[in-house]
């Protein structure tokens, strides 16, 4: 016996997204400009991999106060120290700047540091990392980030067309430096694995914004005639369900690694959450809309016909819902049978058949013995 879904997305929507573009593109614009002043005003608080230092997650005997720890651990001479506490109560993660002398120095310091805290305390975690490798590690997260986007606008104008292109890496852009954006807001811990989830953001983007786009190319050459604002709208709603499904199943594993994962991957979850909801949003009202302000390659062949709509090139009177084709796209009927779709085959008719003819002057014979030879 087959189990019944619990419920059913809806196969037929007609939402107005267009209508509604020019109000996502000032908010997405004022995000990216408050993302910029951030950047320079507070900066990012980057963490062990890309400052240099030393890092150590230790477990005190009882719960530990961060402050008081604090106060103590400036007086050792070993810079400028933070504290934080690192899931339980009982847990910190210590960070201190990178000491002169190199490696040994910094180890001499790591041990003052775990000397000047509570008797019974245990080191879980150590690591460092110098101003050298640090450097290096920024510079190659810049160059992945940089090489990703060129990649996938090479892939996409390949695919499709440069305005495909423009408008699927202006997405990408609008997702990162969002993203960086809250990073900086609220003053989270920048390191490696959030430019992991960075990459996997836009992996995550582009797929979705991908599939609006070939359903959009689809639509182009089905509805030529169609304004464009309209097949946009016709496009996304289109794959609205796709949409709406994997970015449910997206949530679905990453809410519980977020919630039980732990404080290492948490900032990683985190990102991905965000990201995915950005990067669904951006798909569809940056990427696509996008296309609006630089128009795309199609044909508007024809002119409008008597009795046609003003302003809708070559409509044609409306349908009836039973005359259309099954596989005529789920939308409104009063929008959508002003046009006919131009990809069905054209029935050959066959040239008619040669009539012999006889020359002029001719009469037939008459009488019973017509057409028969005289007797002999």
């Amino acid at each position: 016996m087959l189990l019944k879904p619990l419920f059913r997305l809806p196969q037929k929507t007609n939402f107005h997204f267009v209508k509604y573009f020019k109000v996502c593109f000032a908010l997405s614009i004022i995000g990216i400009v408050g993302t910029v002043v951030l950047l320079f005003i507070q900066g990012l608080n980057f963490g062990i991999d890309f400052k240099g230092g030393t890092l150590m997650q230790v477990q005190t005997p009882t719960a530990a106060e961060a402050a008081k720890l604090r106060t103590t651990l400036t007086e050792i001479g070993v810079g400028e120290i933070q504290i934080q506490n690192f899931g339980k109560d009982d847990e910190l993660l210590i960070r201190f700047p990178e000491q002169e002398g190199g490696p040994e120095a910094q180890k001499v310091a790591a041990d003052k540091v775990l000397a000047a805290l509570p008797q019974g305390t245990k080191e879980l975690r150590r690591e460092q990392v110098g101003s050298t490798v640090s450097k290096e590690l920024i510079n190659s997260a810049i160059w992945a980030l940089v090489l990703a986007n060129l990649g996938i606008f090479a892939y996409v104008w390949f695919r499709f067309e440069w305005q495909f292109a423009l408008g699927a890496i202006i997405a990408l852009i609008h997702d990162v430096m969002i993203t960086i954006g809250l990073w900086s807001l609220f003053g989270l811990d920048f390191d490696l694995t959030i430019v992991a989830a960075l990459l996997t953001i836009l992996g995550y983007s582009i797929n979705d914004t991908v599939v609006i786009y070939d359903r959009i190319r689809e639509n182009l050459r089905r509805y030529k005639k169609m304004p464009l604002p309209q097949l946009l709208d016709l496009s996304v709603n289109e794959t609205m369900s796709r949409t709406i499904m994997t970015v449910a199943t997206v949530l679905m594993a990453l809410i519980p690694l977020y919630i039980f994962g732990g404080e290492v991957i948490r900032g990683f979850t985190f990102a991905m959450i965000f990201g995915t909801l950005i990067g669904t949003y951006s798909s569809v009202y940056i990427a696509a809309p996008f296309l609006i302000l630089i128009g795309v390659k199609r044909d508007w062949s024809g002119v409008e016909k008597a009795g046609a709509k003003p302003g809708v090139p070559g409509a044609k009177p409306a349908k009836s819902a039973s005359s259309r084709p099954e596989n005529r796209p789920a939308i409104e009927t009063s929008e959508a049978d002003a046009f006919e779709p131009t990809d069905t085959p054209e029935v050959e008719t066959p040239a008619p058949a040669r009539v012999a003819t006889k020359p002029s002057g001719y009469r037939p014979p008459a009488g019973r013995k017509a057409g028969r030879g005289k007797r002999r």
